[in-house]
């Protein structure tokens, strides 16, 4: 949900909560520059590209009078009501939304040159997922300064791999653990076994090393995912036996724990 302000002739500006309802047509002159003109400021800042763009589609399809300022939507007072439920439309279907630090709210700064994509596109979502008002200049980010410990928690755990995929809707296949394990113990035992070779080779481009099975940590998951890969690329090497069985038992090793 974007940070809302409003500011008018008087040249005071005013906090607002973001309201809801249904959205209307709207048919109304909009002069930004008209000094005794309402106007409410939405900042968007930290939305992504595709977000920014069913904005400015759904603005144009409604007919919604409108200006951009920097990473501010700004509209006029009278229709505020009718683009705050706009804005809870969007939510419900592109969100959640970043919410913003603003420029000169007491922050506390992280620096995170060091870490990898991945890690950092599960902070993104993270962060955004917890409400946490924060702003990212590169890969330096700055959180609100009372959300300082609860940030300090969530980076220790995204980097002992005990934060789950950054994609909600994403899940490993069922049973996928186990039908590894299974594998890996067949094929350490006999690498010429053809159910295990076959089962391996199915299984393994559907995991993604970052969609873990409930209950397991992101860190051990990515671990399994990358020795199975390795048993895959045995076989497409020519599968040299010695090799399959080295590998599979790598595998088997590192699926043990957790079956």
């Amino acid at each position: 949900m974007p940070f809302v302000n409003k500011s008018g002739a008087d040249g005071e500006e005013e906090r607002t909560d973001v309201a809801a309802g249904a959205p209307q047509p709207f048919d109304r002159d909009f002069d930004p520059n008209d000094p005794q003109q309402t106007k409410v400021h939405y900042n968007l800042t930290g939305w992504g590209f595709e977000q920014h763009a069913e904005l400015s589609e759904t603005l144009a399809e409604r007919g919604v009078p409108h200006v951009w300022d920097g990473e501010e939507l700004v509209v006029p007072e009278e229709i505020e009501a009718e683009v705050d439920a706009l804005f809870d439309e969007l939510e419900a279907e592109i969100g959640p939304f970043p919410v913003p630090l603003l420029e000169g709210d007491p922050s506390t700064e992280f620096g995170l040159d060091e870490w990898p994509l991945r890690d950092l596109e599960t902070l993104k979502a993270s962060l955004i997922e917890a409400e946490i008002p924060h702003l990212w200049h590169a890969r330096t980010l700055h959180v609100a300064q009372d959300a300082e410990d609860v940030v300090d928690d969530l980076l220790d755990a995204i980097e002992a791999g005990d934060v789950a995929s950054i994609d909600e809707d994403a899940e490993a296949p069922d049973g996928a653990l186990h039908d590894l394990y299974g594998a890996a113990d067949r094929l350490a035992r006999d690498s010429t076994h053809s159910n295990a070779r076959t089962s391996i080779l199915d299984l393994v481009p559907q995991l993604s090393p970052t969609v873990p099975p409930f209950g397991i940590a992101a860190a051990a998951w990515s671990t399994i995912v990358a020795r199975a890969q390795a048993v895959v690329e045995e076989f497409e090497e020519g599968a040299d036996p010695e090799q399959v069985t080295a590998a599979a038992d790598e595998l088997r090793t590192a699926c043990r724990p957790y079956v």
